[in-house]
């Protein structure tokens, strides 16, 4: 009997040597220390005649226009709230109204708000203040020449924190609506 179990460690021990060899393979050691790739070797510029025109730039320097980077970045996709509050701040209305432009010229792009809180109160409230702060947005953008159909909404209350940190700063960047582009954009 003890011939039996003795045999039956060894395998078992053999397969495992093996089955954490493969598994040694496909990881790829980390170097010790961080080194710096070589320079690359100064190149002559392409020559260029009529017919060619040198490139514009590096590939993805520039925002597409009606692409969602050009939103994000030469309009904005958040707007903040104050504290326990649905109501569109004064400064937010500058950026909700240029959504509002945007979309418009872009009619295809569709968008759903995101309305977020933070951490502070129960789950199902935080919910519904969401919810009316993603409402509220709907709203602003609905008055402001946009199709109700291109909107939706959604409520995440603080389960999708910008800022997982605690403290006013970290709550007051939390209690947000985003506007994210679901279709339409280049």
């Amino acid at each position: 009997m003890a011939t039996s179990f003795t045999a039956r460690t060894a395998l078992n021990l053999a397969l495992v040597a093996a089955a954490a060899a493969s598994l040694s393979a496909c990881t790829r050691p980390k170097p010790a220390f961080q080194t710096q790739p070589p320079a690359p070797a100064p190149t002559a510029p392409a020559p260029t005649t009529p017919d060619t025109a040198p490139p514009a730039g590096p590939v993805g320097s520039a925002t597409v226009p009606g692409s969602q980077q050009d939103f994000v970045v030469n309009v904005g996709d958040t707007v903040l709230f104050d504290f326990d509050s649905y109501s569109i701040r004064e400064d937010a209305r500058g950026i909700l109204a240029a959504q509002a432009g945007w979309l418009r010229q872009y009619p295809a792009v569709r968008v759903r708000i995101e309305g977020n809180t933070d951490e502070l109160g129960t789950r199902e409230y935080n919910l519904a203040l969401g919810a009316r702060r993603a409402n509220a947005v709907r709203e602003f953008l609905v008055s402001n020449g946009i199709g109700g159909e291109r909107i939706t909404t959604i409520s995440y209350g603080k389960e999708r924190p910008v800022d997982p940190g605690t403290g006013d700063e970290a709550y007051a960047r939390n209690r947000n609506a985003k506007t994210a582009i679901v279709s339409g954009a280049r």
